[in-house]
């Protein structure tokens, strides 16, 4: 795949700081579990057990991708804490890309109304002040490799949308460089075989419509390699909706069961995914005690094939640079 050492990114999902009860899908549906009495909060301890696995010399990471549902309810206390944490780890669009999820999206109620409000609507969007604005597309240059994030959140549901402007962002950046290495990551899953096999079906993923403008796109941007999104809380590789060279890769969350965060190391030749759980003793109990979330199907919905969780695909990426690749500066908005 290259002789060159490769770069490394982390891509990982739904931190959901300050969550209390983990693995509900409705409110008290199922049950959910709860951190131990006497035990810091579970999100915190996730939380802390990533940031220092990811600077151990075995994982060497370089970036961290979240694509979403870094908060649990996006207010403004979550927020503010959350980056004041991620802030200590690395600096914010150069070290830290992200984009948002629908559980970091604007909100009406007392709780929020301290953030800025949006005028059409009277939301308001605690998450954005302290990270990015809603519906914008981020454009982030990491030593030659074009990392490009989606807001795919709707203002209020979980479903998912991208709306005219941004598309249209996108469309014009793809354009202008069609061939160059480009990795693209948003929250909501994109293909149709993902809305099959998630529990909250087809109406949980992104807007059919938009899934299809993106297909093509992408069939018109050879250099896109990967779309990576989170949303499902669980590993799995999709196929496309239509034939493009495109991986869609969903990745499981960190904060519950297996705990873990994909590593994506990029070479000349190519790319590997590999799954890591996180190796603090903290970290461990609380995987093993939301195991038991989903009725005790949590292992089997969330761990995914081990081809899902590891496995290497061949590509032409000799445009990016060899490891320890950083970004200088702010991320580009558009």
């Amino acid at each position: 795949m290259g002789h060159h050492e490769p770069s490394r990114r982390t891509v990982l999902t739904a931190l959901h700081f300050g969550e209390e009860v983990s693995g509900q899908i409705v409110p008290a549906v199922p049950t959910g579990v709860r951190q131990e009495p006497g035990l810091a909060p579970y999100p915190e301890v996730m939380l802390d057990a990533l940031l220092a696995d990811v600077r151990a010399p075995d994982r060497d990471v370089d970036h961290l991708v979240l694509a979403g549902d870094l908060t649990n309810d996006g207010t403004p206390g979550q927020s503010r804490e959350l980056r004041r944490r991620l802030d200590d780890w690395g600096e914010f669009g150069r070290d830290l890309l992200v984009c948002r999820g629908n559980h970091d999206r604007p909100r009406i109620g007392a709780q929020w109304q301290s953030g800025p409000r949006l005028r059409a609507t009277g939301h308001h969007d605690c998450w954005g002040a302290h990270f990015l604005p809603r519906q914008r597309m981020v454009e982030y240059d990491v030593g030659g490799l074009r990392v490009i994030g989606l807001d795919t959140t709707e203002l209020d549901g979980s479903g998912g949308k991208v709306d005219a402007e941004q598309m249209s962002a996108l469309r014009s950046v793809l354009s202008a460089e069609p061939d160059r290495p480009t990795m693209v990551f948003g929250h909501h899953p994109v293909t149709r075989a993902s809305g099959r096999t998630n529990p909250g079906g087809p109406g949980f993923i992104l807007d059919r419509d938009d899934a299809a403008t993106l297909h093509r796109l992408y069939a018109r941007a050879p250099g896109v390699f990967l779309h990576h999104s989170g949303h499902t809380h669980r590993n799995r590789r999709t196929s496309p909706d239509s034939p493009v060279p495109v991986e869609f890769l969903e990745v499981a969350s960190i904060k519950e069961y297996p705990a873990g965060y994909s590593l994506l190391r990029l070479y000349e030749g190519g790319y590997m995914v590999t799954f890591q759980t996180t190796r603090s003793e903290a970290a461990r109990r609380w995987s093993a005690r939301s195991r038991t979330q989903l009725f005790g199907l949590q292992s089997r919905y969330s761990l995914g094939s081990l081809s899902d969780r590891n496995h290497v695909v061949h590509r032409d990426l000799s445009g990016i640079e060899p490891a320890r690749v950083t970004v200088s500066g702010s991320p580009r908005r558009r």
